[in-house]
């Protein structure tokens, strides 16, 4: 019964199972693969009638989203933007995204409305992390 509930509390609003429980399942594939990348980045939000900005660090990215563990608390759906400082680009990379898990202080965003710049780059950015690993 402590299992169930650590579980539960783990997921994702309204899923029953933990993001992580799902890409684990089988038959549950990416669109494209994460890449190793640890850059300290900053998240701004709207909450409570206010913008807020918290920092995290990520722990990997791929070129439709990334995951970062965050000094804030966001809930599943919100929508944010994120600055974060890419290998090869001279200025942090700043990218509208929405939270689509979160687990403990771990969160998985996926990028939203990405220029073809910012899309060029974000593939020549994980190609070159695919060589790093």
């Amino acid at each position: 019964m402590g299992t169930e509930k650590k579980a539960s509390a783990a997921a994702p609003a309204g899923t029953g199972k933990s993001a992580k429980q799902k890409r684990d399942k089988p038959g549950f594939s990416r669109r494209f693969p994460r890449y190793a990348l640890d850059v300290r980045l900053q998240v701004r939000m709207f909450q409570e009638g206010e913008f807020r900005t918290c920092w995290g660090r990520s722990v990997e990215l791929g070129q439709d989203g990334i995951g970062a563990t965050l000094t804030g608390s966001l809930e599943a759906g919100e929508i944010v933007t994120l600055e974060i400082p890419l290998p090869l680009m001279p200025y942090p990379m700043k990218v509208r995204a929405i939270v689509r898990y979160r687990q403990g202080l771990r969160y998985g965003f996926e990028f939203l409305t990405m220029g073809e710049t910012q899309r060029s780059t974000l593939e020549r950015v994980c190609e070159y992390l695919a060589t790093q690993s």
